[in-house]
């Protein structure tokens, strides 16, 4: 899945060493430089180690993590170790959740989760996240309606698009500003702004599901017009400020396109995510300005992205990506059909794609059509991958600029932690809800929902037993 300018065979001496065995895969791909042939683009890459029968990556412990929170935020987790203590704890909490009053949500659960209701509390989550290594954030406005359920007039998404470009303006430039006066400019992670479609445009399931019928056009325009004034503001500060900093080889600001449940995606989402790359990632620019999500949990994914790469090629765009394993398992109709019936299926997937991707940006620098990409992961194996990957290659300058780990505020501290501080990785960042206590309530919801699994086994008895074990360290025990 290599994707460069240049016609080029890649071989086994040009990649990095890698810690795990390899795996040979070939792709053909056409390069617009080279109309009459096409380069036969050989890369060999790490197989998953559970494709060997290898142990699984443990991650981290949690002790070390939380030595370094204050008492009030263990003292939030101990309540989230004891509401995902079991099954039955889970879904009595998932049930209970929409009754709960909005003040106790706030005082046990959103500061963990979520940014805040203002600028102000999210320029403070920022500070906080800056001091623990984090250099940025992918905000995220949690108002989405994929459902269709909610009534958003025309006024209401006018304020989502304008409240979405002021936090652009007024919570991600200055937090990346104030760092690229104190910090190595490459060592900074760019700020992200997620687009939800399902936000941007009223009765967003008939748009997107109907994204290429001529009846919806004028609600289609609508969605491609929010979601394009937004990104061109990322655009244009991106031009701007590479004239100010020309050093600097990641994008600063970043649009990103979040994904929706299956039927959307493919009939609206990924098609919406062609135009925007087309508009704002020409080849011809030095930083990428957008990037989209694919689910690698769909079967179909794999072959999905090579589709995708052979059309960025042909109408000379990059794509930007954000990888992720995929949040709608519960709620897909028709898993059965598109998703991995195992989770080994999905993390194979996942490890190989991410190979593939990282390996492209390592060799081609600056010519892969990949441009960007996010490892949005709660999986330390998965993060611990492309960690070693980036170690290990000859010249990374461009990849490590241009791959960022990301992980959910609030979940898999331990792996964040652990990457910052023994593996130094500078190029992190966390997914921060924020917005109305209604909405970013909404959200929580659907994170217990969809992720019990992930909760249960990253939190429960094992959360209460480091909290119990990190208290006597902190008092010198």
């Amino acid at each position: 899945m290599i994707a460069s300018r240049n016609s080029l065979l890649v071989t086994k001496t040009r990649l990095p060493s890698l810690c795990y065995p390899l795996l040979k895969r070939s792709y053909v791909s056409k390069t617009p430089t080279h109309s009459n042939t096409a380069a036969n683009l050989m890369v060999e890459t790490p197989a998953s180690p559970n494709t060997n029968g290898n142990s699984v990556m443990a991650p981290p412990n949690s002790i070390n993590f939380l030595q370094t929170l204050p008492k009030k935020e263990l003292f939030q987790l101990g309540f989230i170790g004891v509401a995902t203590l079991n099954s039955f704890f889970l879904n009595t909490v998932i049930k209970l959740f929409p009754y709960i009053p909005i003040p106790v949500i706030k005082f046990f659960v959103s500061s963990l989760y979520c940014g805040g209701e203002n600028f102000k509390e999210v320029i403070e989550c920022g500070e906080r996240l800056q001091k623990r290594g984090i250099s940025n954030m992918m905000l995220s406005l949690t108002i989405e309606n994929s459902e269709g359920t909610k009534s958003l007039s025309s006024t209401s998404v006018d304020h989502i698009v304008e409240e979405t470009i002021s936090s652009v303006h007024n919570i991600l430039l200055p937090n990346i500003i104030n760092q690229l006066e104190s910090k190595p400019i490459n060592d900074i992670a760019p700020g992200y702004i997620a687009l939800k479609p399902s936000a941007l445009v009223d009765n967003p399931h008939e748009v997107l599901y109907n994204f290429n019928n001529p009846a919806f056009k004028a609600q289609r325009d609508q969605l491609i017009n929010n979601c394009s004034k937004i990104t061109k503001e990322i655009f244009e500060l991106n031009q701007t400020l590479l004239k100010k900093y020309p050093e600097r080889k990641a994008p600063f600001l970043v649009s990103t396109v979040d994904a929706e449940k299956y039927d959307l995606q493919e009939n609206g989402v990924y098609e919406l995510q062609r135009i925007l790359f087309q508009k704002f990632n020409p080849v011809s620019s030095r930083l990428i300005s957008c990037i989209g999500t694919w689910q690698l949990y769909l079967r179909d994914s794999g072959d999905h992205l090579l589709h995708e790469l052979k059309l960025a090629q042909e109408n000379g765009y990059k794509l930007g990506l954000k990888l992720v394993r995929g949040a709608y398992i519960h709620s897909e109709k028709n898993r059965n059909q598109i998703i991995f019936d195992e989770k080994t299926g999905t993390d194979e997937n996942y490890d190989r794609i991410i190979t593939q991707v990282v390996n492209d940006l390592i060799i081609n620098g600056e010519d892969s059509y990949y441009g960007h990409l996010v490892v949005a992961s709660h999986n330390y194996q998965s993060q611990m991958l492309v960690t070693n990957l980036l170690k290990s290659a000859q010249d990374n300058s461009y990849a490590k600029s241009n791959i960022v780990l990301g992980q959910l505020l609030g979940m898999a501290d331990n792996v964040t932690h652990d990457l910052i501080t023994n593996h130094g990785a500078k190029n992190i960042i966390k997914y921060v809800p924020w917005g109305p206590p209604l909405e970013t309530k909404d959200y929580l919801l659907r994170r217990l929902q969809e992720n019990g699994d992930a909760v249960r086994s990253d939190n429960g008895w094992p959360l209460i037993k480091a909290i119990a074990k990190s208290i006597p360290k902190r008092v010198g025990l």
